[in-house]
């Protein structure tokens, strides 16, 4: 019984852990821009995954503006990001241009004659049904509609997360092995 716990703790643990980093590590998508809007949002239960009211609002309000911009992927597929400050707070991406990024994403509008193909840098989920949107970081332009953008930014936090759990994996066999093996042996130290 204690091992079906064990084993259920750890499982439950490294699914949190890895839910969080793939909500949070920022990813590429190379897509069309449709058109971008403006659209007054009023939080409710899904309000843990849109930036805090006090970035850039300067209120702790309810509803406030928030960015869209629509897209579409090679493969016809709509994707709406949404376009927040994230500021000093978590994720820390320290974003504070979104206004920029909405005029940039307005100049750069395309229809499906005549597409202009971009990768936009996001980090979140896009769940319909709770109306949840990844919120766009960065676009700049890529030569086509199969154009791969490499992820560098999780891969570098992957690598240093994987180091420091390491670094402690280690840490923490050795003193088990140098301070409890030898107490729970009946070894004097």
């Amino acid at each position: 019984m204690l091992s079906y716990l064990k084993w259920t703790f750890w499982i439950v643990f490294w699914a949190a852990v890895l839910s969080v980093l793939h909500y949070t590590l920022p990813r590429w998508d190379v897509v069309r821009i449709a058109d971008t809007y403006e659209r007054r949002e009023t939080f409710g239960a899904n309000s843990i995954f849109w930036s805090s009211a006090d970035t850039g609002s300067g209120s702790g309000q309810v509803t406030r503006e928030v960015f869209f911009i629509q897209t579409i992927t090679p493969g016809g597929r709509p994707i709406v990001y949404r376009n927040e400050d994230t500021g000093w707070g978590w994720p820390p991406f320290f974003k504070f241009d979104s206004a920029n990024l909405q005029a940039l994403a307005n100049d750069i509008r395309s229809t499906s004659a005549e597409p202009d193909w971009v990768a936009v840098k996001h980090y979140g989920w896009r769940a319909e049904f709770m109306t949840i949107y990844p919120n766009a970081l960065r676009i700049k332009d890529v030569d086509g509609p199969d154009a791969r953008v490499i992820p560098w930014t999780a891969i570098a936090i992957l690598i240093a997360l994987g180091c420091v759990f390491w670094a402690i994996y280690a840490r923490w066999r050795r003193f088990w092995e140098n301070r409890v093996d030898p107490l729970l042996d009946g070894d004097e130290a």
